[in-house]
Order: structure tokens, then sequence, then C-alpha cells
């Protein structure tokens, strides 16, 4: 896993174009051949991804995480993830080209931009209102599950040369934010959208 973050980090800061990270294959160890889920039907791993001007969370009045420009990340995690889900979208999230190159296109991903991320859990973007008007968590992994895999995506961005900031896994927390576009793109690592 460290090897192919190692790649993917030297691709991305040798100013190599991001499309040439395709090459970069998981292996076997970490691939879908593992999985219990049925990655046509379930949700993976969700993230909600804002291109920021600036981002902080705070707990109980203390700045738990800041960053200036950058993406802030909101992500939660499902019963069916494994490591293989924070790999695809730590990967997925570092190569994102959504920040202008000089020609004013989107065209840089955050680490060419000189951007951090801000990465915060939030288990409610698996809130099912199908049925009624109180959300249903039922498809998000309990916190013991949840907690080791947030905190395996956050080495997956670091070790993709990301500064990553945080938040404070299962407490309350106040995430302010300047949204720059506003650009904002939702992912998850079943790529059900």
């Amino acid at each position: 896993m460290i090897a192919r973050l190692w790649l993917l980090s030297f691709l991305l800061s040798s100013n190599m174009q991001l499309t040439k990270v395709n090459v970069v294959k998981w292996g076997p160890s970490s691939a879908l051949a593992g999985s219990a889920r049925n990655r046509e039907t379930e949700s993976g791993m969700r993230a909600v991804v804002q291109r920021v001007r600036r981002a902080q969370v705070s707990v109980a009045g203390e700045i738990a995480g800041r960053i200036e420009r950058g993406l802030l990340v909101l992500l939660a995690v499902a019963k069916t993830d494994g490591e293989w889900d924070a790999e695809y979208l730590a990967e997925k999230i570092a190569g994102l080209r959504v920040f202008e190159d000089q020609a004013g296109r989107m065209n840089l991903a955050a680490g060419e931009a000189g951007g951090a991320i801000l990465a915060v859990s939030q288990f409610t973007l698996y809130g099912d209102v199908r049925r009624g008007k109180r959300p249903s968590f039922d498809a998000a992994a309990l916190p013991e599950r949840a907690l080791p895999l947030y905190n395996y995506f956050v080495e997956c961005m670091r070790a993709l040369g990301l500064r990553c900031e945080t938040g404070r896994f299962q407490q309350t927390m106040e995430v302010e934010l300047v949204n720059d576009g506003p650009v904002t793109i939702l992912l998850d690592s079943s790529k059900i959208f």
C-alpha cells in the first residue's frame, strides 16, 4: 500500500499529467476480491468534497483543524467498507483536478495548487429518508469500525504528500468554510455516483 501511495505521490509531485496515474494498479491484497459488498448495489465509503478558500473545525470552542486553500472532505464509512475503499477515495481526492490553472481551467489537483485537506468524519452522509422523515443511519459503520478506516484514510492522504488536518471523531463539531466557486463533488468508493 505505502509503495503504491509513494508512486502516486511521486507522479503528482513530478509535474506529470494526472492521467498517467491510471497506471497504478491496486494489489490483490486490497482489491475487490476480498470485499463482502456487492459494489453495484451497495454504497461504499462516501465523501462530499468542497473546494475552499479556507476551512476550520472546532470542538468545544477549540480549533481542531484548519486549512487555507484546499479541500474540505466530509467522510462517511459504511458497514461494508474496508481499506480498499479508503485507498480508492484518497487517491481519487488527491487527483481531483478542481483548481484553476493559469488559463482559468479546472486542471490542477490540490497538491499542484498548494492546497491542503481538512477531513471531517460525518456518518450522517448515510442518512436515509426514503421511508419517512427521520433519517435512518443503518448503512453507516459503527464507531469501532469507522474510526480505524477514517484514520487510515487520513494516513493515505498524508502518504500521498498532502497536508491533512482533521476534526475529532465522534465529537460534536462546528465546521466553518468559505466555498471557492462553489465547487462540490460527491464521491462513493463503489462508484454509484
